[in-house]
């Protein structure tokens, strides 16, 4: 089987995430993109409030409520996380950082990773 090429990677890590958001948060994204770059990766996933969450993020107490809530939900699947991105990617997860705006509905994850795995991509084309 030839190597896998870095979209195909990337679109991996892209139905992992919109999967994990259906199993763990209950519902997934409207869209999801994944960028490796260097030795993290990027996952930008678009429309992931629920029609209640959009209700609260009216005011500034439901916008933090909503912040810390999600925060709190991933921090518990964050092993789930790491090794769903970790088996995929091949490459061990340092750290994971995350933010959503309740203004846009967007929520950025970033996992740094133990190696460059743009690299690994760059070394295969040649």
């Amino acid at each position: 089987m030839p190597p896998r090429t870095i979209g195909q990677v990337e679109a991996e890590i892209s139905a992992a995430l919109i999967q994990f958001e259906k199993d763990f948060m209950g519902r997934g994204p409207r869209e999801t993109k994944a960028y490796i770059i260097e030795d993290m990766v990027l996952v930008r996933l678009k429309g992931v409030l629920t029609p209640a969450e959009q209700q609260l993020a009216k005011n500034a107490e439901g916008t933090e409520l909503i912040k810390r809530l999600r925060s709190n939900l991933l921090e518990q699947a964050r092993e789930l996380l790491t090794g769903t991105i970790e088996k995929i990617a091949g490459r061990s997860v340092v750290s994971l950082y995350t933010d959503i705006s309740t203004k846009t509905g967007e929520r950025i994850i970033l996992f740094t990773l133990q190696e460059n795995l743009a690299e690994r991509f760059r070394n295969n084309a040649s």
